[in-house]
């Protein structure tokens, strides 16, 4: 196969990267590690530490030779690229010789030079399709150009992600033959037809207030002020002005991994169409909504476990009666927050929100959004919008309107209520890898079974604790299955 220039220069821009982060990562360690001792008032660094932050310049030291190396290799790349577009550019070019053409031919031959399209990329393989059909070639039958691209890709992949190349080597369920997929084996049916599984995907998720995840640790840590300064009147000239020392607290929360799998049969990829993207597809799903499930139902941390309730007791709960409590529950993000943050979401179920809809009355807040395009009797929502797809509409005080399937439905005395959170953006905290919330990776560690594995995984961290009472939620026998 014909060494490809781009491929070549996207290999050395890999090299690049690989050695720019690392570079980098020595000094943010180091800031880290001489950080950490000033802020514990140590003068001086353990012997630990003051060797670790040794090797560190040495790896930095290093790692900026190695980038002075490769520039100029890079370089050197470009100008071979420059020089074979420019001979392409002369090959294109025509003359006429003078001489006389044959009556039978009048045609001008033309040749057209272009290159190889670099590996999967969003506008081409927008949901991993040729990814996936690379994977099981590559696997299967040991197809060269299939593990051509995706060596490719995981150089790639390499530079930023290198803490995720971790081995999966046990099997476990999650196991599909060709009786698990009647739908997309011979004889087929029409692939573009068939209906995924539902989820509850991430909406929640979505409207959080989104930062990288730290390129190491397993903890994400946040100083809390737990004693404030003070100011007093002073009582008389000359007497002692108030004093207090501030004070902090580490506030821990764990990064944590949400990930699946599937083993197809061979058989299952050889006679079936379209089985590998239905997979990840699903895959894809399942990590969406068990990423937002985690931050809405998790113990101690998620909103049901954090919130203060504010409680809703209803035999007969109708929308007249729900709206002074959400309006409770606001109040109650806003006293704890004050001027940090201000409520700006509710949170609800699928339920909960076509009940409110449902409701019909003759009487209407006093108070509601400014501008033309809210009616002065109620909330509004946003046609345009869906399951998952941004903000379902406002309620009249301004709250915007999340809609979140992974709310619980099975709470209180009678396993049959849900809640309503109501929360300030600015005050959930999401950390996600910044490239993309998962990484696929494949192995064929059964191949005695003639299995494929396919892997997704991530890692996530979140935090809605900063401030205690931020979260407040709708709770009681007001909130029981609606009836329409």
């Amino acid at each position: 196969m014909p060494i490809q220039i781009d491929d070549v220069i996207t290999s050395i821009e890999v090299e690049l990267e690989a050695a720019i982060k690392m570079r980098d990562k020595a000094a943010a360690e180091v800031k880290y590690i001489l950080k950490a001792a000033t802020d514990q008032g140590r003068r001086t660094l353990s012997a630990d530490e003051d060797g670790r932050v040794n090797d560190l310049f040495t790896a930095r030291e290093r790692a900026k030779n190695d980038i002075v190396g490769i520039e100029a290799k890079l370089r050197q790349a470009r100008q071979a690229k420059a020089d074979e577009l420019e001979t392409a550019e002369l090959q294109r070019e025509q003359h006429d010789s003078g001489a006389p053409r044959p009556a039978t031919d009048r045609r001008v031959a033309s040749v057209s030079i272009g290159h190889e399209e670099r590996t999967y990329r969003a506008d081409t393989d927008r949901k991993g399709a040729q990814f996936l059909r690379d994977v099981s070639r590559a696997f299967l039958f040991n197809d060269a150009e299939s593990q051509m691209r995706l060596s490719r890709h995981m150089a790639e992949e390499r530079v930023e992600r290198a803490v995720y190349l971790q081995g999966m080597q046990e099997r476990a369920a999650g196991d599909s033959t060709t009786s698990n997929w009647a739908g997309l084996t011979v004889p087929q049916y029409l692939t573009d037809m068939y209906a995924p599984a539902t989820a509850a995907l991430r909406p929640f998720a979505d409207i959080c207030n989104h930062h990288d995840l730290p390129a190491n640790g397993m903890t994400v840590n946040i100083s809390q002020v737990t004693t404030a300064t003070s100011v007093a009147l002073q009582t008389t000239e000359l007497t002692a002005v108030s004093a207090t020392s501030i004070d902090d607290t580490l506030l821990t929360e764990n990064v944590q991994t949400a990930s699946g799998q599937a083993t197809l049969s061979r058989q299952a990829i050889d006679r079936g169409t379209g089985i590998e993207e239905v997979t990840m597809q699903d895959l894809f799903r399942r990590y969406a909504t068990t990423l937002d499930s985690t931050l809405v139902t998790q113990s101690v941390t998620g909103l049901q476990a954090l919130a203060t309730l504010v409680t809703f007791t209803s035999g007969s709960p109708t929308a007249a009666l729900l709206y002074p409590k959400i309006l409770g529950a606001a109040s109650g993000v806003e006293a704890a927050l004050l001027a940090q943050a201000t409520p700006t979401h509710a949170v609800m179920h699928s339920r909960r929100w076509y009940w409110l809809a449902s409701q019909l009355g003759s009487t209407w807040p006093l108070i509601n959004a400014l501008g033309p395009q809210y009616p002065y009797q109620g909330g509004v929502v946003d046609p345009s919008s869906s399951y998952s797809k941004g903000i379902r509409g406002q309620l009249p005080i301004g709250l915007d309107v999340v809609v979140d399937n992974n709310i619980a439905t099975n709470l209180g005395v009678g396993t049959n209520q849900d809640q309503l959170y109501v929360v300030a953006r600015d005050e959930c905290h999401l950390w996600e890898d910044p490239n993309a919330p998962v990484y696929i990776r494949a192995e064929q560690p059964n191949a005695a079974k003639l299995g494929v594995l396919l892997v997704l995984y991530g890692y996530f961290a979140y935090t809605f604790r900063r401030y205690a009472a931020a979260v407040q939620a709708v709770d009681g026998t007001g909130m029981i299955t609606p009836s329409f």
